[in-house]
Parts: structure tokens; sequence; C-alpha cells
């Protein structure tokens, strides 16, 4: 049995209790203690390489988080991906001209690439994070300007109403916006505020009568800004504490249509890379939203953010990685 021992070690000590007498020597006291070779196994794969354990079986083989079904069918969509990319995207066209063409937006809406991880009840593709991930890492590997857009719009813009949304709200707007009939964009960022929710100074009142709100604020570096139709935005509401009874400011989130009134965008960032996608600041000026709108109930605003930004950052990431091997492979 493996042992380790500590020592002790003090420059004087009681060599004999009766005498009292005192010796400079030192004392030395070895206190056994039990290896980690010893403790019950763990679970976790990087606590056992620090007991000097490889349990393998741990992480290999690496396990399947598609079934058969799943695989099928994101084989059947990674080829055609790749071919429109290669064939018809003009990906130098789409950087020098600043915009992504026609032709490649509709061909987009064909393959049903806007509505990738929506359910198949609201028209969408209805693929799991696994799929969607290894379809953007196709399109970072060509245009990762069109990748922010496609991104823009599924992965962020109109996340929160697959995660939060009401039976109504799915049914009022997945559809439309899942064959890319519309386009959404998530508005969060405003210039004294990054990706903190709590921060922001957007500001909703409701009505006397409770049938809407009315949303006053901007927003900046929003993708998709200029030409979306749906807007998932976050705002301050005044609201009555349920522990104390005194109103306090909550972030509330909201899905507001540009056709509500009162939403105007500013003119396209002039960016360094990624050109075709847009950018641009979103304003709202006594914008009247209906209150059935209000998204994951009145001041679960910040919960709503913080999961829809969890939920992008994998698809992000898995564009980057796309992009990545390309630029390896071409250098």
């Amino acid at each position: 049995m493996h042992r380790s021992t500590r020592i002790i070690k003090h420059m004087k000590c009681l060599n004999n209790v009766k005498t009292g007498t005192l010796l400079s020597r030192p004392c030395i006291q070895v206190v056994p203690q039990k290896c980690y070779s010893e403790k019950a196994e763990s679970t976790s794969f990087l606590m056992n390489i620090f007991r000097g354990q490889i349990k393998t079986d741990q992480v290999f083989p690496f396990p399947e988080v598609l079934n058969d079904e799943q695989k099928e069918t994101l084989q059947m969509l990674i080829d055609p991906t790749a071919k429109f990319f290669e064939e018809q995207n003009d990906s130098l066209k789409n950087d020098a001209t600043e915009v992504i063409e026609e032709e490649t937006m509709q061909g987009l809406k064909d393959m049903g690439a806007f509505g990738l991880q929506v359910p198949h009840e609201y028209d969408g593709v209805g693929l799991t994070n696994t799929q969607y991930a290894r379809l953007v890492e196709i399109v970072g590997a060509h245009d990762l300007g069109v990748g922010i857009t496609l991104g823009a719009h599924q992965s962020i813009g109109f996340k929160g109403i697959t995660l939060f949304g009401t039976k109504e709200q799915k049914q009022q707007y997945l559809p439309k916006l899942a064959v890319g009939e519309k386009m959404a964009a998530f508005a969060l960022t405003e210039p004294s505020s990054g990706s903190d929710a709590s921060s922001i100074r957007s500001r909703a009142v409701k009505s006397e009568c409770g049938k809407y709100w009315v949303l006053n604020g901007s927003k900046v570096w929003i993708s998709n800004g200029g030409f979306a139709d749906v807007f998932t935005v976050f705002a301050q509401t005044s609201l009555k504490s349920e522990k104390t009874g005194e109103m306090v400011d909550k972030v509330t989130a909201f899905i507001v249509e540009r056709d509500f009134g009162g939403v105007t965008s500013g003119p396209p960032e002039k960016k360094m890379g990624i050109k075709c996608s847009n950018t641009a600041e979103v304003y709202f000026e006594d914008v009247k939203i209906p209150a059935e709108n209000v998204l994951g109930g009145e001041g679960g605003g910040f919960k709503v953010a913080m999961n829809i930004l969890n939920n992008g950052r994998f698809g992000m990431a898995a564009a980057l990685s796309g992009t990545m091997r390309a630029v390896i492979k071409q250098a």
C-alpha cells in the first residue's frame, strides 16, 4: 500500500516531559496520510488525472450524440450546403459590395437555412444543436459574413421565441421567420452597456389600461439591425417587488415588430471584415407593444437574455471553427 508522510519540524521540542528538558535538535513527527490513489474513483476525467489515474473508458470511445436517423438527415444536408456555397455564393462579391446577393438569400431560403432549429410544426428543419453546428461550420468556412447574418437571425434573433415564447407567440412568428419571409435581430447592446442586461437604459412603460407598453431607447451594434422585421428587445420596466411591495426596475424582454411604428435604423456600420453582414443602430421612439408580446414574463428579461446568449455562443464557435479550418487549409 502506498503511503505519503507529512513532516512537522520544530527547532525545539520537549524531549522528556517529566524532566522538562528542552533540546535544540529538531523534532520530527510522522503522520501517515491516505494517498490520492486510495480514494474512490471520480467520474471526472481531469480529477482522476490529478490523482495519477487515467480512466480512458470515460472519454473513449467518444459518446454518440446523434442516432442513425439524425446522422442520415445531417448527411443529406451537408453535401448540398457545401455545394451551394462553392458554386452559387460569391463571397468576394459579397465582401466588395458589402451586401449579400439576392440570389444567395433566395437560395438560402429555398434550403431552409433560416429556420434550421425551428421545429417542424412551425415550418422549420428541426435540427439538434450538433446538426446545426456541423452545417454552420460549412457556412463559416466559405463566407463568415453570411454566417453572421444567419446566426444573428436564428441563433439569437428569434431564439428567445423558441426558448420562452408562448404557444401563441410561436404560432404567430416562427413560421414566417423559419422560411426567411421575415428577418430577426437581437437588440440588447446600448451605448452605455454591452452584454450586461441589467445596466441598459431603454425603458418601456405600461399603459394605464394595461393593454400595451410604450418603448423608448436605442441599441447599437445590432446585427441585421438595418433590415430586420422582428426584434427581441430588452428594456427596463418598473414593477412592484413581491418582497417589499415597492416599485423597482426589472429588465423585460419584448417581441417588437418594425411595423409597430416608431422603429428606425441608422446607416450600416463600415467594418474591417464580415462586410456583407449588416450592423446598425436601432432607435425606438414611443413604440406601442401589445402586452401579449412580453417574452418570458414581466421582469424576466435578464434570464431570457442570458439563455439566448448562451445558446448563440456555440453557433458562433462552430462558424469560426469552420473559418479557421479553411484558413489553415489555404495557408
